[in-house]
């Protein structure tokens, strides 16, 4: 499976953390990949490590995310514009198999899919500033 591909899957994944308690994820996990029939063995351990590593750092994530997106709080973001951005700023600053622009490109990319027609123009702004510190 493609890099887009596994992305869009643990995009997927994430956006569950905003309808789900903590103790309930473990079993979205597994309700996850048992529809996922055509996903092998490998794909789903790097869509599963990469949530977890993502998920372990939500707090720092989302402390950057505010810090950068002046006059936005988290709890008035979209939630599909909020998990792109957790997705990205974990791969700009975590994730060093993920060049900045490519981590930035592919935000903007689910975003045009998943999130509303304001939503590449903010997750890029966002990205964007971050991208700069790097």
């Amino acid at each position: 499976m493609k890099r887009r591909e596994l992305r869009e899957h643990i995009f997927e994944l994430l956006f569950r953390i905003e309808f789900n308690s903590p103790e309930e994820m473990p079993e979205q996990i597994r309700l996850f990949f048992a529809d996922m029939e055509e996903l092998g063995e490998e794909d789903q351990a790097y869509i599963e490590k990469k949530y977890l590593c993502i998920v372990q750092k939500l707090p720092k994530l989302d402390e950057q995310i505010e810090e950068t997106a002046k006059g936005w709080k988290i709890s008035r973001m979209g939630k599909v514009d909020l998990t792109i951005l957790r997705l990205a700023v974990y791969e700009v600053e975590f994730d060093k198999d993920v060049p900045v622009g490519v981590a930035i490109n592919e935000a903007v990319e689910l975003a045009k899919k998943f999130g509303g027609d304001d939503s590449p123009a903010f997750i890029n702004g966002i990205l964007g500033k971050i991208g700069k510190k790097e």
